[in-house]
């Protein structure tokens, strides 16, 4: 049982978000999880009203849902809301592109770099590689300097991992990792209208290499099966 802490002070509060939010984009915690802020404050050392924050903040985020009377669960989003925010996304990254392109230190190509050679190290673990995946592109909108497009962009990124923990196929991750260090060179390079396209692409390619069709006739749905087995 963990021992119970003092409450004072913004980091613990900071602590609890990043613990449950982490927990919920490794699917420790999946879709439709009951999140009762008696049991979670009494495994994470905290107050409930710590907990409660918490939740406040990951539903605003759209990571959990609050429902009157019934406390809170993980959110299980659909797989339209998917689409569309990846739509929102593309419009908000080519900004943060367009921002950085040519305009790199030295300081942050090394911690990109550093993150990419992550990811690619996580290729093997699902969940995780779909957390870096995101992480990156948080990283990427945090270096723009511009508050409204890194508190967007993160909100964004956070439920759209959630979607692609539930919709994903198997390995979806894996082309990603080499756009993201195509993506780097490029910025580094300064090529922008490249570093764009590629940005848009990249999103693009998400709703149909990593998503599964939403109406897909019987015969296309399984082709891929049929080929995989020798089938067709």
């Amino acid at each position: 049982m963990a021992k119970k802490v003092s409450d004072i002070g913004g980091g613990r509060s900071q602590a609890v978000h990043r613990a449950l939010k982490r927990a919920i984009l490794d699917q420790a915690l999946p879709p439709g999880s009951k999140l009762p802020e008696d049991s979670i404050g009494e495994r994470l050392g905290v107050s409930r009203t710590l907990v409660r924050e918490a939740l406040v903040r990951l539903s605003q985020e759209g990571l959990v849902e609050l429902r009157p009377n019934k406390g809170a669960v993980v959110s299980h989003p659909s797989l339209e809301e998917g689409r569309n925010l990846y739509l929102t996304r593309i419009a908000l990254e080519r900004l943060v592109v367009e921002t950085l392109s040519g305009s790199l230190t030295q300081e942050q190509i090394d911690t990109l770099s550093t993150h990419i050679a992550a990811e690619e190290a996580a290729r093997t673990e699902h969940a995780a590689s779909i957390r870096l995946a995101g992480e990156f592109h948080t990283l990427l909108a945090q270096m723009t300097g511009n508050a409204s497009l890194i508190r967007y962009v993160n909100e964004l990124v956070a439920r759209s991992s959630l979607i692609l923990a539930l919709y994903g196929r198997p390995h979806s991750s894996e082309c990603a990792v080499s756009e993201h260090r195509e993506l780097l060179d490029k910025l580094i390079a300064g090529k922008t209208d490249e570093a764009v396209a590629l940005m848009t692409h990249h999103l693009d390619s998400i709703t149909t290499r990593a998503l599964l069709p939403r109406k897909d006739s019987l015969a296309d749905a399984l082709h891929a099966y049929a080929v995989a087995e020798g089938l067709a």
